[in-house]
């Protein structure tokens, strides 16, 4: 048991390393912030674990530090990963018997872990459920392990962290170009655009996240349900098709 351990360790650990860059670089961004914004170790380390999610872990420190009412920041945290409601559902198939990993790996799943985990198929011989555990875990020991490093930096090295937090929004439009680019429809990443342009017009900066987030869900929403509809009714005629014909066979 111990053997086949190490091999699905082995086998998850090499496609972590592009995550691992990315993390390590953004967490040390995130845990200089918490630093110098008065949250030490102990704070960093507790987000890192208990939250463990980039965006809204910056986000969090403009929450933690303003003493936000909580119900805003539930909100908030709400709407800002809203998204993981959207890839989270195509991997109901994957983890539906991952058994103990299931709960940790359902956590887990963050942007860049399940680009990962989303088309791996594991070889024969080694446990999927192992490996998909692995490749979440080390993951997130990457993004704490960036974290710890960067209070460790923000409590020896005294710089102007001013446009710090704009590692993430860097991160975010790379995410976007290659989603872009991997993807033929384009019109949920115009949506998402878009739909942010009119809400910050319309709400202004402080107050356009939430509504802009509402109506991106709205509207794709709506386009799903119309495009289910519409493969139903294309499906429909072709079924009453075979039908007629498997009946006229079985009179024959």
């Amino acid at each position: 048991m111990k053997i086949q351990q190490q091999s699905e360790f082995h086998y998850a650990f090499p496609r972590t390393i592009p995550v691992m860059v990315g993390y390590l670089v953004l967490g040390m961004a995130y845990g200089i912030l918490m630093k110098v914004n008065g949250y030490g170790f102990w704070w960093a380390a507790a987000m890192s674990i208990f939250v463990y999610a980039g965006s809204l872990q910056y986000v969090g420190i403009t929450l933690l530090a303003a003493g936000v009412h909580p119900l805003y920041a539930f909100c908030m945290g709400l709407m800002i990963n809203a998204r993981h409601l959207f890839y989270g559902i195509s991997m109901l198939k994957r983890y539906q018997d991952m058994g103990k990993w299931k709960a940790y790996l359902i956590f887990a799943l963050t942007d860049e872990t399940f680009s990962v985990v989303c088309n791996e198929e594991v070889p024969e011989g080694l446990a999927k459920e192992k490996v998909f555990f692995w490749i979440s875990f080390l993951d997130q020991i990457y993004w704490l392990s960036g974290t710890l490093i960067g209070v460790l930096l923000g409590s020896l090295i005294t710089f102007n962290t001013a446009g710090m937090d704009f590692a993430l929004t860097a991160l975010f439009v790379v995410i976007f170009m290659d989603q872009w680019e991997g993807q033929k429809k384009h019109w949920p990443a115009l949506t998402g655009v878009l739909g942010t342009a009119v809400c910050l017009r319309v709400f202004g900066p402080d107050s356009f996240i939430i509504p802009a987030m509402v109506l991106i869900l709205a509207v794709i929403s709506v386009v799903y349900q119309r495009d289910r509809k519409l493969e139903e009714q294309a499906g429909m005629p072709k079924l009453q098709k075979d039908g007629r014909r498997e009946g006229a066979h079985h009179g024959a």
